[in-house]
């Protein structure tokens, strides 16, 4: 009964999260401390996974009028933003080991800044609302412009992508682990946000 738990399932996952990236490849210029350049890019993208997911089931939720999409739609921006939020002091830790220091000027690290403190107040502002459509056109609106402004930041000292452009296939295998598992949490996140049938 305890193992079919979902919040058991998330600390397992998390766990074996942590053992992944401890026995990550090394890479040849950051050695040991590309693992936390993987375990970065893993979880952001899982956050942005969640919220685009998110994003897509309040669309569906608004053209269908079916209530099971908000729900999803509501679960998946929660757990976006546990991710996103979450991700700020993994990046502040891949910051101080990759560029031996914090360089908090970097304009993608202010604009992650901006996103979690924008995106919690907006899911603080519809959870006391309680309308589902509301949510959903929230999510639809939040993930939209988070990508807009993506496209529009550049890179000062972070590449931009360093995973996909590498010829390490080893690494990519890795990262690809690494990347489903946090996929795989932030779908267990989403599952215990998830609001009752009845909202």
């Amino acid at each position: 009964m305890f193992r079919k738990s979902p919040l058991f399932l998330l600390i397992l996952n998390l766990i074996v999260i942590c053992l992944v990236t401890a026995f990550a490849p090394l890479e040849r210029t950051l050695g040991a401390n590309a693992r936390v350049v993987y375990l970065h890019g893993a979880w952001v993208w899982a956050a942005l996974a969640a919220f685009l997911v998110s994003g897509v089931a309040g669309l569906l939720g608004l053209i269908r009028r079916k209530p099971e999409y908000h729900r999803w739609s509501t679960a998946l921006g929660r757990s976006g933003l546990v991710f996103w939020v979450t991700y700020l002091p993994i990046s502040l830790w891949a910051m101080q080991t990759s560029w031996n220091g914090l360089f908090l000027a970097e304009p993608r690290w202010r604009l992650a800044l901006v996103f979690a403190v924008s995106g919690l107040l907006l899911q603080v502002g519809l959870t006391l609302l309680e309308r589902p459509t509301w949510t959903s056109a929230g999510n639809l609106a939040f993930i939209l412009v988070l990508v807009l402004a993506l496209r529009a930041t550049e890179n000062v000292m972070h590449p931009p992508s360093p995973i996909l452009s590498s010829d390490a296939w080893r690494i990519q295998l890795y990262f690809s682990l690494l990347l489903a598992l946090t996929l795989l949490a932030a779908y267990q996140v989403a599952r215990l946000t998830l609001p009752d049938s009845e909202s």
